[in-house]
């Protein structure tokens, strides 16, 4: 009468690896892909409670764009511990900073979901400032995001 559901069980997941070039793109954009990706959204056997996502390698990441005046404009912020001790630095600092990774980090972190799963699927992500990686042996699959959207891609 109905079809039937299936249920990925973490026994059955295949995980694949995906490799990214992030010079030229668009911080928001880059990192929606990105969660779709490591949740698992993008395979028809998706599970809720399972973590089925790829393993995404991200290289370049300290040639990403953002759009408007981001880069003066946008905050992130911390806190110490301490009394008062909240910190705020803009996205033009941390991208001329020692880690402009963390800029595309924290984008994908923030669009994943909060709780052990989501951090299991977060320990799948790599992303390098530079164009050279350690996991050519997993041999990536090279998707062009570029050419998903002309609005993906943006010049610096």
């Amino acid at each position: 009468m109905f079809g039937n559901t299936t249920v990925t069980k973490p026994a059955e997941v295949e995980k694949q690896w995906v490799l990214i070039d992030a010079s030229n793109l668009v911080v928001g954009r880059l990192a929606t892909l990105i969660a779709l990706r490591l949740r698992g959204k993008t395979k028809a056997s998706f599970t809720p409670h399972v973590d089925d996502g790829d393993n995404v390698i991200v290289v370049n990441a300290d040639k990403v764009v953002l759009t408007g005046r981001k880069l003066n404009q946008k905050m992130y912020y911390h806190h110490t511990g301490f009394i008062g001790g909240i910190k705020e630095r803009s996205a033009r600092s941390i991208m001329e900073g020692r880690f402009p990774e963390r800029i595309v980090e924290k984008a994908v972190q923030r669009m994943l979901p909060r709780g052990p799963l989501g951090s299991q699927q977060f320990s799948n992500l790599r992303v390098y400032k530079g164009a050279d990686h350690p996991h050519a042996a997993q041999n990536p699959k090279i998707l062009d995001i570029g050419a998903l959207n002309a609005k993906n891609k943006r010049s610096a």
